[in-house]
């Protein structure tokens, strides 16, 4: 068992670890409904289990459950009205439930507080170990997971929500997540039911970024879907414009090499052309290389082995095409890409051939003001988000469902904002 030493130390390292920044007044709004929401959860959540294990003790047979009843719940952050308290069909006057006991004591402002940090993004490993400080067990993974369902009522209206205004230029690109799915199969639990056998599945959530002219950029609609595909890029763009996207004002969708987005995009954004990022083509070079005529010795004549050779060839020639569209304009960029072609078409045919294919699409950004030239290049933003996504998608593995899956990204996405100091797009978009 740890000593309080060893927890205090570890609470320490999760407070100094936690982005925490002054946040805006709505933003802070936002957070403190998220925050009484997830308090909660908890507390009921471990109503539940204290339950389990007090009637798990009866050595006869044990009172039987009768539903909830509501009772109030005062928090720092703000009240829960109708706090789910589990009833038994007997004796429910007399009962003593230790986990309201310890907050109405002093649990009350600590688990607040681990509550409002679960909101700005802590991860299901730390609220482990904070909730184990104050409530003396470590829930389940699958319990603690249920802190993240209640969030869906909030997260399902906010992809709902009217755009007022519509973003000149669109980002998009999706991230995969394994999904757990029923399957016909039927298995028998410990307690004699039919449960239906699950299995694992990929999936994809597609993300749609706003991208405006003073390079802000925020989430503004997602979903889960099967694949990426023609199919599934326009029905994903087909709710955005039934949200109240305007398809005409659309003029830019920048992205990686999306399969079945280009054919979407000809159904649903007439005037939108696509800006393919830079970053995943220079990337895609490294598939192609042949690393031919390397040489055998540096500038200064010492002997040069061929893996030193073979990332020198590499890091040249991804610096030569990263080159091309920093020029300040479209023909500067066209004769940088003239002259990376003429110096590497003999030592690497294959990659610049490759290379050349769809390359008008990475210069497509020249067409507006150099102000958005830097913001709009790349999907680096949304790239970025995904990364924050997927280190807290690892910690969970397979999700039990769809509906857990996005309400994560919902959190990420509201660590996000707090990261930045903004408030949501309902100030521009009404999201």
């Amino acid at each position: 068992m740890p000593t309080i030493a060893e927890r205090t130390e570890e609470i320490r390292r999760v407070q100094n670890q936690t982005f925490q920044q002054s946040l805006n007044e709505a933003l802070a709004a936002e957070l403190r409904r998220n925050v009484v929401q997830t308090v909660q959860t908890v507390l009921e959540t471990a109503l539940v289990e204290e339950l389990k294990q007090d009637l798990s003790a009866f050595e006869t047979a044990p009172p039987r459950r009768s539903g909830y009843y509501g009772r109030v719940v005062d928090t720092q952050y703000g009240r829960i009205e109708a706090l789910r308290v589990p009833k038994l069909r007997e004796r429910n006057r007399e009962r003593q439930w230790h986990i309201l006991s310890r907050y109405q004591r002093g649990l009350q402002g600590y688990l607040d507080w681990v509550c409002y940090l679960y909101v700005l993004g802590l991860s299901l490993r730390d609220l482990q170990v904070l909730l184990y400080w104050q409530l003396g067990q470590v829930l389940s993974r699958n319990a603690v997971n249920q802190v993240t369902l209640r969030v869906h009522e909030r997260m399902t209206a906010a992809c709902q929500a009217r755009i007022e205004a519509t973003p000149s230029v669109l980002m998009v690109d999706g991230v995969w997540v394994t999904i757990q799915s029923a399957t016909e199969a039927i298995k028998i639990d410990r307690a004699g039911h039919q449960r239906p056998v699950r299995q694992a599945e990929d999936r994809v959530i597609l993300a749609v970024m706003a991208v405006w002219p003073d390079g802000s950029h925020e989430l503004l609609h997602y979903e889960i879907v099967q694949q990426e595909s023609t199919d599934t890029w326009q029905q994903l763009i087909e709710h955005l414009i039934a949200r109240g996207l305007d398809p005409e004002a659309v003029h830019i969708v920048v992205s990686d090499g999306t399969k079945g987005l280009l054919a979407a995009l000809a159904k649903t954004l007439p005037q939108a052309q696509q800006q393919r990022c830079i970053t995943h083509k220079v990337r895609g070079l490294e598939d192609y290389l042949e690393y031919r005529q390397l040489p055998t010795s540096d500038e200064q004549g010492r002997p040069l082995d061929r893996p030193t050779a073979k990332r020198q060839r590499k890091s040249a020639l991804f610096n030569d095409a990263y080159d091309i569209d920093e020029a300040p304009t479209y023909e500067a960029a066209q004769a940088r890409r003239q002259a990376f072609v003429e110096k590497w078409q003999d030592l690497e045919p294959k990659a610049i051939r490759n290379f050349q294919r769809g390359i008008e699409r990475t210069l497509t950004f020249y067409q507006l003001d150099d102000t958005w030239h830097r913001s709009m290049r790349t999907t680096n933003a949304l790239e970025r988000f995904f990364r924050d996504f997927r280190a807290k998608a690892d910690e969970i593995g397979a999700f039990p469902n769809e509906q857990s899956c996005l309400t994560l990204f919902f959190l990420v996405k509201q660590l996000e904002h707090a990261k930045h100091n903004r408030s949501p797009l309902a100030n521009k978009s009404g999201h």
